[in-house]
């Protein structure tokens, strides 16, 4: 399976904007989807965002005009852009690729990057 990379997460203040990097190991040639989830402390894992080969994008409610998700297909790299963050924010952030394999659709995904929102 791919291997995902995430980097840029980090401790930021409230209010402060950070950037999330996530890259492929290997070029994919169909990407159906790449997006991110997070998982807060006691927290269940959540989606954050999506984003399709279209450029079709889906955001949770709570970072809706905070966070925008963006991706390279050239590069197989998606980015998540957080502004505006909250300590609510706080959480370990996923990255996942949905692609096809021949006639499979596989599901790979990240092993996480640490964000914190503190003063």
């Amino acid at each position: 399976q791919v291997q995902l990379v995430e980097s840029g997460g980090g401790l930021v203040q409230p209010g402060g904007s950070l950037r999330l990097s996530c890259a492929a190991s290997e070029n994919i040639e169909t990407i159906y989807a790449m997006g991110w989830y997070r998982q807060g402390p006691g927290k269940q894992r959540e989606l954050v965002a999506l984003i399709t080969s279209n450029s079709n994008t889906n955001y949770a409610d709570s970072v809706k005009g905070r966070f925008t998700i963006s991706m390279d297909n050239a590069k197989n790299t998606v980015f998540l852009q957080m502004n505006s963050l909250k300590p609510g924010d706080t959480a370990v952030y996923y990255c996942t690729v949905v692609y096809g394999y021949g006639l499979q659709s596989l599901n790979s995904w990240g092993q996480g990057t640490q964000v914190t929102v503190s003063s």
